[in-house]
């Protein structure tokens, strides 16, 4: 009953939250046309409205509440699974893929540097609710809600472990991922996340063929490098991570005293099961005291490092915005670099804005990047050193357990933990 209380606070806190942001929808409603023109066909789903959009958010909130009770109650693995087969399904092919938390980041990063944008409400709830059902259990989204993570699901057929230090390396490219889609989402230049999402290719039937072999690498890979997606490159795993280490409540392996058998170590795919650790001895907190001492001096270098090779790259980044882009060949074209005009030129010229207008708004923009390359490189470097000063933290861990942090909540460790079935046995007598 306590765990069901928390599902229903963590739904209400959602709702409660969404319903400040209703009155943000409306603030600026879209203008009206009067001089016939037609917008033209989109190749991507628009977003539902009314009716539909609650429906959307009700199923949301509905499979994370379902989610969250298979895995931290019920503790079944088929149970799970089937979820997953759904989420697929609904959020992934029926929906499109869109809108999906994930790519929610964008929306919201805009809504707090553009004040012409006004965030959907369905769009907060898909941004919010995984969040705060994390908070309070761990990443039962991730678990069978999420149609990325399910869709790498359900091809795992004959996983491989790797090493903790690639895969703590490998996961500084989500780390990457997050900062640019949130500079890109900030500066106006485009939607990243979304631009590279490498399974709407494939949810939608269609699209570029490139971003389809995108995809289709990533599930090859997914049959053996378990959610690749997921533990590499997901920037909301990235956020998912950090929150799930304060989760209140998780998932735990054995529902009782771990017999150390290390079968849920051998189950698992996604490295999440830490080894039991052994108190240290004087000496090894001697050194590991020097090593700390010694990182935490480096640390501010490696942010200052970081923020240097951010500001080399912020020219290259400012390209994407198509502002700077269309500048810079309004620019060349004025000045004879380059023989004739382009349809994007051609367009600008039409407007009647004076070239001086174009040249500043792209030197604005120029400048938003300045800062944003700074910070994006600052905080890669901040990672960076704070990841090398955890490895270097000491905890004693008597038994096995699932780490807060990387553990899908798949359940795969239910079905291979004997303690486990002993329990089900003793209530099916009961």
């Amino acid at each position: 009953m306590v765990r069901f209380r928390y599902i229903i606070i963590s739904i209400a806190a959602v709702l409660v939250l969404c319903g400040l942001a209703k009155a943000a929808e409306s603030r600026f409603p879209p203008p009206e046309f009067e001089s016939g023109h037609e917008f033209p066909e989109t190749t991507t789903p628009q977003a539902r409205e009314g009716l539909y959009a609650y429906i959307d958010s009700f199923v949301l909130l509905g499979t994370l509440g379902l989610a969250t009770y298979l895995a931290l109650r019920k503790r079944k693995r088929k149970a799970i699974f089937g979820l997953t087969i759904f989420s697929l399904l609904y959020f992934g092919f029926y929906r499109d893929g869109c809108i999906c938390p994930i790519g929610s980041i964008q929306n919201v990063t805009m809504s707090f540097f553009d004040p012409l944008y006004a965030v959907p409400i369905v769009v907060v709830i898909f941004f919010l609710s995984p969040l705060v059902f994390t908070l309070f259990f761990g990443r039962t989204f991730c678990s069978s809600v999420c149609p990325l993570g399910a869709i790498q699901e359900i091809v795992l057929l004959k996983p491989v472990s790797i090493s903790m230090w690639l895969e703590s390396g490998l996961r500084l490219l989500a780390y990457l991922y997050l900062g640019l889609g949130i500079l890109f989402a900030a500066t106006g230049s485009a939607f990243l996340i979304c631009r590279y999402d490498p399974f709407v290719g494939f949810f939608r039937l269609s699209g570029n063929a490139n971003i389809l072999v995108f995809g289709a690498c990533f599930l090859i890979i997914g049959m053996f490098i378990g959610r690749p997606y997921c533990r590499f490159l997901c920037p909301l795993g990235v956020i998912f991570r950090q929150i799930s280490r304060i989760s209140k409540k998780r998932v735990t392996i054995t529902p009782e005293e771990c017999i150390k058998c290390r079968l849920c170590e051998e189950s698992c795919p996604y490295g999440a099961i830490q080894k039991p650790a052994e108190q240290w001895t004087k000496e090894q907190y001697s050194k590991s005291k020097k090593r700390i001492a010694f990182l935490l001096i480096l640390l501010p270098v490696l942010i200052f490092i970081g923020g240097w090779a951010g500001k080399s790259v912020e020219n290259s980044l400012a390209q994407m915005h198509p502002t700077v882009r269309l500048a810079e060949r309004v620019r060349m074209e004025e000045t004879g670099q380059v023989e004739g005009t382009t349809d994007a030129s051609d367009a600008f010229r039409v407007t009647g804005q004076e070239n001086s207008e174009l040249y500043e708004q792209a030197s604005n923009i120029r400048q938003s990047f300045g800062i944003g390359s700074l910070l994006l490189g600052a905080f890669l470097g901040l990672v960076i050193g704070m990841k090398l000063i955890v490895v270097s933290i000491w905890r004693e861990r008597p038994d096995y357990e699932a780490d807060k942090a990387s553990c899908f909540a798949c359940g795969r460790c239910f079905e291979y933990c004997p303690i486990e079935h002993k329990k089900r046995n003793e209530r099916k007598r009961k």
